[in-house]
């Protein structure tokens, strides 16, 4: 009885090893093996909805305080861009801020604003307008461009895919080469990943001239050799993704 007790255990475990997806036990974090070594920068991503009626003055009070924490040595942060969503959700804002000296920066920057009378005040008047916001936290992919002040005009694309739990590396595998397809109309501004929010969060940043530019660059891309390749292999990792389309405000430094 023993017998056949030990070799149907032996039978099941054999059985369940055919189902169980073997992991190769990981030496380091995705955050070390995919962010920029050569920098310590923490992105962050705000979305906030706002009250239709109210977003006119809204944007008046932005312009007119964001630009200040961004431009004042005092805060190790930098406004890297500041828009309005065209296409997507409406009567949203978006902001991307950089973090120079990653966590400690940020809390630097928050206990400093606790102090700041005109910021105080600033965010009880947003409260006022705004239906919800949400924000993310991110790092900055080692193979992406930079996020460097751009002149304009220019519309700006934030395509947001959430990818399936454990395929961020691979999604990194793929850019690595994918970005290299994209850069002929300096259209890539940008590529990053959560760490705190939403996670498994990947986002692309992209400037256009306009619409049309768009349209004529992707469908460019299609014709390179290798393209068609990347895109199969990365769209099996997605479980959702968005875009929008976004105006900066005259204050952004991507313009």
């Amino acid at each position: 009885t023993w017998t056949s007790s030990s070799n149907r255990s032996r039978e099941d475990s054999w059985l369940k090893s055919l189902f169980v997806r073997k992991v190769d036990p990981r030496k380091d974090a995705h955050s070390n093996l995919l962010a920029k070594k050569e920098t310590s920068n923490l992105y962050k991503l705000q979305f906030h909805n706002v009250k239709p009626e109210c977003l006119e003055a809204y944007n008046k009070i932005c312009q007119e305080v964001l630009p200040k924490i961004h431009e004042d040595k005092h805060y190790p942060c930098t406004l890297v861009g500041t828009w309005n969503t065209w296409y997507g959700e409406q009567d949203q804002a978006v902001h991307l801020w950089r973090y120079e000296g990653g966590y400690p920066a940020l809390t630097e920057v928050m206990n400093k604003l606790r102090e700041n009378k005109e910021f105080l005040e600033f965010r009880k008047a947003r409260s006022d307008m705004l239906l919800s916001r949400k924000n993310q936290l991110l790092l900055e992919f080692s193979f992406w461009n930079e996020p460097v002040p751009r002149s304009g005009p220019n519309i700006y694309e934030l395509r947001s895919y959430q990818l399936r739990p454990g395929t961020m590396i691979e999604w990194g595998n793929y850019w690595a080469r994918a970005i290299r397809f994209r850069q002929d109309g300096n259209e890539a501004v940008g590529g990053f990943f959560s760490q705190i929010g939403q996670l498994y969060m990947v986002h692309h940043l992209w400037a256009y001239r306009d619409l049309q530019t768009r349209e004529d660059i992707r469908n460019a891309a299609w014709h390179k050799h290798g393209w068609e390749e990347l895109v199969y292999y990365t769209v099996p990792l997605i479980q959702e993704m968005e875009s929008r389309i976004m105006i900066p405000l005259k204050t952004s430094p991507l313009q």
